[in-house]
């Protein structure tokens, strides 16, 4: 299955899961999962939540940030990969100061 984000409508979610800002994406989901690619600018993060019934990867696709991983944070650039399993917490967050660079990134959240 091909699937082209760049013919996707683009999704903007403000304070995802209680982040600060928004987050913008191109997202693929079925029962199975969901496949995106997003966007968060200068200042923006997806809040600290617990994958209860998935796990997540997160491959940053160009600039900078951090994310907090089981109340530990790790920086995050271009090609760093993040896991987070099942049962586990994280918060994907763009700690740029304003004006600085947009964090893009590829994730994969399958359910199991």
């Amino acid at each position: 299955m091909l699937i082209e984000f760049d013919k996707m409508e683009t999704t903007v979610m403000p304070h995802l899961r209680g982040g600060e800002k928004e987050v913008s994406a191109k997202m693929y989901a079925d029962p199975l999962g969901k496949i995106m690619r997003g966007t968060l600018i200068p200042g923006a993060s997806i809040g600290l939540h617990t994958h209860e019934t998935s796990s997540e990867i997160i491959y940053i696709l160009s600039g900078a940030g951090k994310v907090l991983c089981d109340g530990t944070y790790e920086p995050l650039g271009p090609g760093s990969c993040h896991y987070c399993p099942k049962g586990h917490e994280h918060s994907l967050i763009n700690d740029s100061p304003e004006g600085g660079e947009d964090l893009t990134f590829f994730a994969v959240v399958p359910e199991q």
